[in-house]
């Protein structure tokens, strides 16, 4: 770690923890983050096609606001963030719309699992296990679905994100005891739901 020389007593101190993505411009930024950006909101909303069109939507928020970014959080901190915020005014849009009109039941839903995956299937297991796989991502992502929005953002930003616990409340605006009580009630929420799929 580099060190700093303080002036007054000439002891040395560690330099502050440098964000490298702070260097890039926001074309870089767009290449290194879409992905994991999608694959977040894919996990939130469940559909594909909304995916894209939020995705999109996070980095035009992005870019509006990023002459106005102090850096109080990481890039990648503040990009999850905005991400999450997109999704709750899907959500709440969505419900909206909900009470205003009467549920179809023709309305799409994802069954054969398709869209949950953008990895190229691995044929060295047979053609069964494939499908005990998909069927497995298909629960998976219905379970996550059917969480509480408050669990689903926690869960999904620790567990499919990888983040930190501390990124995860400058997110979700919590505190760092809250932020754990939620992974924790999400997770023992699809321990249940689950445990069907994975014991059998």
């Amino acid at each position: 770690m580099d060190m700093i020389c303080d002036n007054e007593i000439g002891l040395p101190r560690p330099t502050p923890a440098v964000d490298e993505d702070r260097r890039l411009t926001f074309d870089e930024l767009v290449a290194k983050y879409d992905r994991k950006i999608y694959n977040l909101i894919f996990r939130l909303v469940g559909d594909r096609e909304e995916a894209a069109d939020l995705t999109q939507e996070t980095f035009v928020n992005a870019y509006r606001a990023f002459h106005r970014f102090r850096g109080e959080a990481r890039v990648y901190t503040w990009l999850h963030q905005i991400a999450v915020n997109q999704c709750k005014n899907h959500f709440k849009l969505r419900a909206r719309q909900r009470r205003h009109e009467a549920e179809s039941l023709d309305a799409p839903v994802e069954e054969d699992g398709e869209a949950l995956s953008r990895e190229i299937p691995d044929w060295s297991h047979s053609p069964h296990q494939v499908v005990e796989q998909k069927e497995l991502q298909a629960q998976i992502q219905k379970a996550i679905e059917s969480l509480p929005e408050e669990y689903r953002v926690a869960v999904v930003l620790r567990d499919i994100q990888g983040l930190a616990y501390q990124e995860i409340a400058t997110i979700m605006d919590l505190s760092l005891e809250a932020v754990k009580s939620r992974i924790f009630r999400g997770r023992e929420t699809l321990r249940r739901k689950l445990g069907p799929y994975i014991k059998g």
